[in-house]
């Protein structure tokens, strides 16, 4: 079982990142230009991070052709997924979960810009269970 109360901690300055882009730029902008002033933020608060990380998905072992981009892994085991859209739907929050168990890590935040209130959503992957839980450690998704 993964330890959510540390996998909390971890993920805080993270998210304390991406309401202070938000206040910053407000509502209603673009996805890309929430992307970009994160990666200034980030950058600013010296917080390791990869920007549009490349994933080519494996079938028995060989790499795929296809090909996937992460908006950001930071500090190296955290996916945050920028959205700017009037809803976050199932579809992105099934981008972001496999993002998660492609690359195995235990952090993804997916982030709605688009309203007055930034919309920010963790959730944690048990790569040993192979679920996707909720901070309360609630099952949201299993890989099995």
């Amino acid at each position: 079982m993964i330890d959510l109360e540390r996998l909390k901690e971890h993920i805080f300055e993270v998210i304390g990142a991406l309401y202070e882009v938000h206040n910053e730029l407000g509502p209603g902008l673009n996805e890309y230009c929430y992307q970009e002033g994160l990666r200034l933020q980030l950058e600013e608060q010296n917080i390791p991070f990869q920007k549009e990380l490349t994933i080519h998905p494996t079938y028995h072992g060989k790499e795929m052709s296809s090909i996937y981009r992460v908006d950001f892994l930071c500090k190296g085991d955290i996916i945050i997924e920028c959205k700017s859209v009037d809803e976050l739907n199932g579809d992105m929050r099934a981008q972001l979960f496999n993002y998660m168990r492609l690359l195995e890590c235990p952090c993804g935040i997916i982030v709605n810009f688009a309203g007055k209130k930034a919309a920010v959503e963790r959730y944690f992957y048990d790569k040993t269970q192979r679920d996707i839980l909720t901070v309360d450690g609630r099952i949201v998704h299993k890989y099995r």
